[in-house]
């Protein structure tokens, strides 16, 4: 009888986990446009691979701008 009771409570809290999380997903879009109407909407927090990005692109960009830096100054030492 109590594996019955353990396996009752162990599929009541994963029914109870879905429910969570069905519910924040439904709810989401109420709970951003009554964000926006309050005035109190966040942008939201960027990933870790968001941030990632980002910073990759800063180095590509920051790359980019050292190599014609560097092909400016040696096409003028050559003149």
């Amino acid at each position: 009888m109590n594996t019955h009771f353990k396996d009752a409570w162990y599929h009541l809290r994963h029914a109870g986990s879905h429910l969570g999380r069905g519910l924040r997903e439904e709810l989401q879009p109420a709970e951003r446009k009554a964000r926006e109407l309050t005035g109190r909407e966040q942008p939201p927090e960027p990933n870790r691979r968001e941030k990632m990005r980002r910073n990759l692109r800063g180095v590509e960009h920051e790359a980019k701008r050292r190599s014609r830096d560097a092909m400016r100054d040696a096409r003028k030492r050559m003149s």
